[in-house]
């Protein structure tokens, strides 16, 4: 059984395993003073999430263990304060201690809604991440980023709570359609437009191959997401530096989940956010035609959307200027200078940011 070991390093410090069938590794990443254990899932995995449950109980290396299950909506849905107040509830009642765990078992919005409840019952118990999605595995499960929505705007309540462990089973990913998969590659691609542009070649060789989940491609470019991450987490956990890079096209991405009142995947509003950064960047002077279109090709060959409602431009600004990555009142973006090179725009003028909208409204 070939594993991949990634390591955060610095102020929290875990590993990202990485393999086909390590699902048992779960158990043995617990602490051996855990008693108590939560098992956060969507519907749609309860089933899968009672085989986990099984196997949690069958090892009793470290002594018996009490495991519950906590059925949560899945998607945005599930990422509201009275979601992880029923999980509180769950915690309360079965009293939890400091020395149990939580474990996220499912696509990104659990693993973020389990790691805020972790981070906030008794201000902070263990969570392990279990990944079931594509965009689960490089981008919600990794970085200690947890979080809910408010009628206000995305993840704009949240804590900063390091799991103990990730654990990616890339056979978990395997019941994944091809657009869910697909929608959740979005990350891996901004993995290779801000630091790794093997990724695009991986994409540009073979973009069914790419998204394939059973793909030697697909491993090689989820591993290479995953890896940049946590270089950049190790260095920044709290977002106060270099950290803010991961945010390409996501501040334009947010508004227009927000627009669709979260009912997109989040890799579709992303792609369409990095396009858009693009455009901005190549506005701005920073970024080359050749470059941009680039952008348009790798997408579209992965049928991800690169344009939104032309219309739309009054909402989403004002939605992006009441984003967490507002500083100040004003509105800052990760643009490209090149590939694989990030920089920030700071409050950009009004004009400039709708003249780059208008290349890709439709």
């Amino acid at each position: 059984m070939s594993t991949t070991t990634i390591s955060v390093t610095g102020q929290a410090s875990y590993d990202i395993t990485v393999g086909r069938g390590i699902l048992d590794s779960v158990s043995t990443a617990l602490d051996p003073a855990v008693r108590k254990v939560l098992i956060v899932h969507p519907p749609t995995l309860g089933a899968r999430a009672a085989e986990l449950r099984e196997r949690l109980l069958s090892d009793t290396s470290n002594g018996p263990r009490e495991v519950l299950m906590a059925e949560i909506p899945d998607a945005e849905q599930g990422k509201r304060i009275e979601v992880a107040a029923f999980c509180w509830q769950i915690l309360g009642q079965s009293d939890f201690t400091r020395t149990d765990a939580v474990i996220g078992y499912g696509g990104g919005s659990v693993t973020d809604v389990a790691g805020f409840v972790a981070a906030t019952w008794l201000r902070g118990i263990q969570v392990i991440q279990v990944p079931t999605t594509v965009l689960g595995l490089v981008d919600a499960s990794v970085g200690g980023k947890t979080g809910v929505n408010t009628a206000e705007g995305k993840n704009l309540v949240g804590a900063f709570w390091a799991p103990r462990a990730v654990i990616g089973d890339l056979d978990e990913l395997g019941s994944l359609s091809a657009h869910e998969a697909a929608a959740g590659y979005a990350e891996v691609v901004k993995a290779g437009f801000i630091w790794a542009p093997e990724i695009l070649d991986i994409i540009e060789t073979d973009p069914a191959s790419a998204v394939d989940t059973a793909s030697d491609g697909f491993r090689r470019s989820v591993e290479l997401a995953i890896e940049m991450k946590a270089r950049v987490v190790s260095e920044d956990f709290r977002e106060a530096g270099q950290r803010e890079i991961l945010n390409y096209g996501h501040t334009l991405g947010h508004a227009i989940e927000h627009a669709e009142r979260y009912r997109w995947r989040h890799g579709a509003a992303i792609s369409i956010g990095m396009m858009y950064a693009a455009e901005l960047s190549r506005l701005a002077g920073r970024l080359s035609d050749t470059a941009v279109d680039r952008h348009r090709s790798v997408l579209e060959s992965l049928g991800l959307p690169t344009t939104y409602r032309a219309g739309a431009w009054p909402q989403l600004l004002a939605t992006m200027q009441r984003d967490k990555k507002s500083r100040g009142g004003m509105l800052r973006f990760i643009v490209l200078d090149d590939i694989a090179k990030p920089t920030v725009l700071q409050a950009p003028d009004e004009s400039l940011l709708f003249a780059a909208y208008q290349e890709i409204g439709a």
